[in-house]
C-alpha cells in the first residue's frame, strides 16, 4: 500500500508537472525539493508521533512522504516523450491533454515506474520495521519484524534466535525485491542488453 500510494502521487504529479511546464512546473519540484531537504525518517517519525502510531496512519504517512521520486522519474520521462513524433501526431489529430498525457505518455512511462516500485518495496520494508523497532509503528498484537526485534533485544543474551530470526526476514525480503527490481530493470531496460 506504501509503494501504491507514492507510486500514485508521485506519477500524476509527474506527469502534470512535466506535461504543464511552466509555473505548475515549478511549484511542484519546489514542493519535491522541501520534501527532498528534511530526512525521510525523521519526518515520517515526527508525524507519527502526532498522528499516534498505528498501521493506518504508518502506511498513510509512508506513502505520502515517499511520492517525491516518482515525481522526479515521471517528470523527466514526460519531459523526453512530450517532444517525441507520436505525441506531435496526437496533437496534430486534436487530441486532449488529458488523452495525450493518459493515453499516450503515460503508457509509455510504465516501465520506470514499474522498476522503482519494486525498489521502493524493500524501503517501505524497512521504514515499516525501523518504526516498529523505535515504537512508533504497528502496535502488538499485531505481529511486525521490527518489533519483535525491539522485543528480543530485552532477551539478547538468554536467546539470541528471538531477534536472528526477524532480522533474517527482513534481510532476504529486502533481498529479493532488491534482485527483481535489478532483474527488471535489466529485461525492461532496452538500452542494458
Amino acid at each position: 500500500m506504501v509503494v501504491a500510494i507514492s507510486a500514485a502521487l508521485g506519477t500524476l504529479l509527474g506527469l502534470w508537472a512535466g506535461y504543464a511546464r511552466g509555473w505548475v512546473d515549478v511549484l511542484i519540484m519546489r514542493l519535491v525539493e522541501i520534501f527532498f531537504a528534511f530526512p525521510f525518517l525523521v519526518l515520517v517519525v515526527a508525524v507519527i508521533a502526532v498522528l499516534g502510531p498505528s498501521i493506518f496512519n504508518v502506511v498513510w504517512v509512508l506513502g505520502l512522504v515517499s511520492w517525491p521520486v516518482y515525481t522526479r522519474l515521471v517528470r523527466a520521462q514526460v519531459l523526453t516523450l512530450r517532444e517525441r513524433e507520436f505525441v506531435e501526431a496526437a496533437r496534430a489529430t486534436g487530441s486532449g491533454v488529458g488523452r495525450i498525457m493518459f493515453r499516450h505518455i503515460l503508457p509509455n512511462s510504465v516501465t520506470p515506474i514499474l522498476v522503482a516500485a519494486t525498489f521502493g518495496i524493500p524501503q517501505a520494508i524497512l521504514s515499516l520495521a525501523a518504526l516498529g523497532f523505535l515504537g512508533l509503528g504497528v502496535q502488538p498484537p499485531t505481529p511486525e519484524w521490527g518489533t519483535m526485534i525491539s522485543e528480543g533485544k530485552n532477551f539478547i543474551l538468554q536467546t539470541p534466535l528471538l531477534i536472528f530470526w526477524p532480522g533474517l526476514a527482513i534481510m532476504l525480503i529486502v533481498m529479493s525485491f532488491n534482485f527483481l527490481g535489478d532483474g527488471l530493470r535489466q529485461a525492461l531496460d532496452p538500452r542494458s542488453s
